[in-house]
């Protein structure tokens, strides 16, 4: 690898973390050339790295009896960092942060102040947002001196209209930050920037991209920017998901509390992490599973989130008062074709055709030549777009600074 700026991606959740390296110089010549994950934290830690080509550099998996902590854990990764990138400077991380509040609407540096303004927000994002500052604080113990970058799942729908971020609560309730927020914003940001290149046309077009993975969610998109998105306050709200349950009437919460004696731990438990797909099924939260069952069940959880993502596709367009094109991406978006076909389906009253063969091909443009509205599959890279911030924040500091 020759001499160039590195940066690291890092994506921390409560058990794991997924970090990606790119090199280059500038936001046009990022180049990913390392990709992996730190798994079992806190448990039975395992370490395994890939190159781009998804070729197997290195494995290692820490002591049962000796589990190693998160800075002992991100002191491996850079060590081992520092051997790989033979000469490559490693000049920043960028950290993929859910929640940024109302305050944040854009990346930023993180300053000891900035930190403190995250730790405030983890009662908006309590299984996500504590694990993003953790590796935050993990890496300036062991690497102080390394400039480290905030970026928003939340910041790209700070576009929208205050109808489409206000639930109808009491003022005051919307003022302490009861609102719709909105994420996968880095997901959204990357395909309105990739959308343009695919199909010039639709620059300033009404799009409605549906992010299908484990976490799913749809957003309105008008000339690039958020207009509406289906998840809100939490990552709970909108489609049904792997293990969410998405639209719930709240009425639901209130008898659980009170016939089935549930407390808030009990609700958090039930809605995070078993209800969705696995809830339905009684069988996986994994889409490819249920797609090969052929329990009814099974039948059942798929039909009700093609549903629940035709009904949030309508609901979107009559947010923005029409639909020009449709984007499938993330993982099942991207790579489940009998999912395309369904949710296509429904929404055939709106003009929506699919090309079964260019579907079954995932090809760019999978609709069929006399659809009305166009229909893509574009991959995502959050993991760039974070990279891409991270640079760009960083020659910001450099501009003011020599100015």
């Amino acid at each position: 690898m020759s001499a160039r700026n590195a940066y690291l991606v890092i994506n921390a959740g409560s058990s794991s973390l997924k970090f990606s390296v790119f090199q280059g110089q500038g936001r046009g010549d990022l180049e990913a050339v390392i990709n992996g994950q730190i798994q079992g934290i806190g448990t039975e830690p395992k370490f395994d790295a890939k190159d781009a080509a998804k070729r197997t550099l290195a494995e290692y998996a820490w002591p049962k009896d000796k589990p190693a902590d998160r800075p002992e854990l991100l002191r491996f990764l850079l060590d081992w960092l520092e051997m790989r990138l033979e000469g490559a400077t490693l000049v920043a991380a960028g950290h993929r942060v859910v929640h940024g509040g109302t305050r944040f609407a854009a990346p930023v540096r993180i300053t000891p102040a900035v930190l403190a303004e995250l730790e405030g927000l983890i009662p908006l994002a309590p299984l996500h947002q504590p694990h993003n500052v953790a590796a935050i604080r993990a890496l300036a113990e062991v690497y102080p001196e390394l400039p480290q970058v905030a970026c928003f799942d939340t910041a790209f729908h700070q576009t929208q209209p205050w109808q489409a971020q206000t639930f109808a609560l009491p003022r005051e309730l919307t003022r302490e930050g009861v609102r719709r927020y909105g994420f996968h914003g880095l997901s959204y940001e990357y395909i309105a920037q990739r959308l343009p290149q695919v199909a010039p046309e639709l620059a300033d077009a009404r799009v409605v991209v549906c992010h299908l993975g484990s976490g799913a969610s749809l957003c309105a998109m008008r000339a690039g920017k958020s207009q509406d998105t289906t998840m809100g306050f939490t990552a709970l709200d909108g489609v049904p998901m792997g293990t969410r349950p998405g639209n719930i009437d709240p009425g639901v919460l209130i008898y659980l509390m009170r016939e089935k004696g549930m407390d808030a731990d009990a609700l958090e438990s039930l809605l995070y992490k078993r209800s969705g797909l696995l809830g339905v099924s009684g069988i996986s939260n994994d889409m490819r599973d249920l797609l090969d069952s052929e329990a009814p069940a099974a039948a059942e959880a798929v039909e009700l989130f093609c549903h629940g993502v035709a009904k949030q596709t309508a609901a979107l367009a009559a947010s923005m008062g029409g639909l020009d094109a449709v984007v499938f991406t993330a993982g099942v978006g991207e790579h489940s074709a009998p999912v395309r076909a369904r949710v296509a389906e429904k929404l055939g009253w709106l003009g929506v055709t699919l090309d079964a063969a260019a579907n079954r091909a995932k090809a760019t443009r999978i609709s069929a030549s006399d659809s009305r509205i166009p229909v893509f599959v574009i991959p995502t890279d959050e993991e760039r777009m974070i990279a891409s911030h991270t640079l760009t924040v960083l020659d910001s500091a450099a501009l003011s600074k020599a100015a």
